[in-house]
């Protein structure tokens, strides 16, 4: 009885018979993997078949495994399809190529996230501060030019030889306030809390969400109202004067005195009896003003002064209304 023929081992590929790319579990050429025996697929199973004992025992299974097919045929594959090391210039142009496309990635990036975080309001805010500033210089211009051709009128008026001074004129347009005035009065100053101006180092009313009490132009339309009721001849808030046809209103968040603005602290100059004045706007006169007001860590100031002088009102052009005889 002849001795049993005993299955080939795996062979290695020749040079010239080696895989040109890789091969892994999930390819398509996995279905080839065992197929480098030199005998046929068929003679091959018929051998190993018959050399491989009827056993049931695992361990003498797994020994028969290890004796006859030592190398696994996946770690056979993927040592056959090794490939040659890239030289380094392919390398470092790799790595050059990589480096740069992650710069531009990042910077790209960084654009895209600054114009998420770009507030699109404040840059309109500033186009329309910038606008009115613009305009107001203008109107402040204009109105000096008025008021200069206005004085000139008066003083070319009054150089003529046979010009006599009118004193009901003098009268009216002192009270309409086209006329700088002076005298004796009281002046009446209030600001707004320290704190309310601590937030982000802008004013009380640059912050939407700052809730801190401040002056308004009610506070300052409700005091001249005071004034006026206690006698009071002539008007000026931070040096602009109040005329006949002079306004204290809000424009967004700024207080305009006509079309001039102004900040804290508000400097209330009224021209009149100074001891009447002082007396009439004062804590005791005015209880419920100074309640509101120091609630709020706003305190008023009230000081009399002998000498005031209160410049001119913006002189405004009559159109439509006529003199009714």
């Amino acid at each position: 009885m002849t001795k049993p023929e005993r299955a080939p081992a795996s062979f290695s590929v020749e040079i010239d018979e080696q895989p040109s790319k890789r091969r892994a579990v999930f390819s398509q050429d996995v279905q080839n993997l065992g197929s480098w025996h030199v005998l046929s697929a068929d003679d091959a199973a018929a051998l190993s078949s018959h050399h491989r004992r009827k056993v049931d025992d695992d361990s003498l299974r797994l020994i028969d495994d290890l004796t006859n097919r030592p190398l696994d045929p996946l770690f056979s594959d993927a040592r056959l399809t090794q490939q040659k090391p890239h030289s380094k210039f392919s390398i470092w142009f790799t790595r050059i190529i990589v480096f740069i496309i992650c710069i531009a990635v990042g910077f790209v990036g960084s654009v895209f996230v600054r114009q998420l975080n770009t507030d699109p309001r404040k840059q309109v805010r500033a186009s329309l501060i910038s606008e009115l500033q613009q305009q107001n210089t203008s109107l402040k211009k204009i109105t000096t030019e008025v008021t200069d051709l206005h004085a000139k009128v008066v003083k070319q008026s009054d150089s003529m030889p046979d010009a006599r001074p009118d004193s009901t004129l003098t009268q009216d347009e002192m009270t309409n306030g086209a006329l700088a005035v002076k005298g004796p009065g009281i002046v009446f100053t209030l600001a707004d809390p320290v704190a309310s101006s601590a937030a982000n180092g802008a004013g009380p009313r640059e912050n939407s969400t700052n809730h801190i009490r401040v002056v308004t132009d009610s506070d300052l339309q409700g005091i001249v109202n005071l004034l006026w009721k206690a006698g009071a001849e002539a008007i000026a808030i931070n040096g602009y004067r109040i005329g006949v046809s002079t306004s204290v209103r809000t424009a967004g968040q700024t207080i305009l005195i006509g079309v001039n603005q102004v900040a804290s602290p508000y400097k209330i100059e009224a021209i009149g009896n100074s001891k009447d004045l002082s007396q009439a706007m004062n804590s005791k006169a005015q209880p419920d003003l100074y309640r509101t007001l120091n609630a709020a860590g706003i305190n008023p100031q009230v000081s009399r002064s002998y000498s005031l002088r209160l410049a001119a009102a913006e002189a405004t052009n009559v159109t439509y209304a006529k003199r009714s005889k």
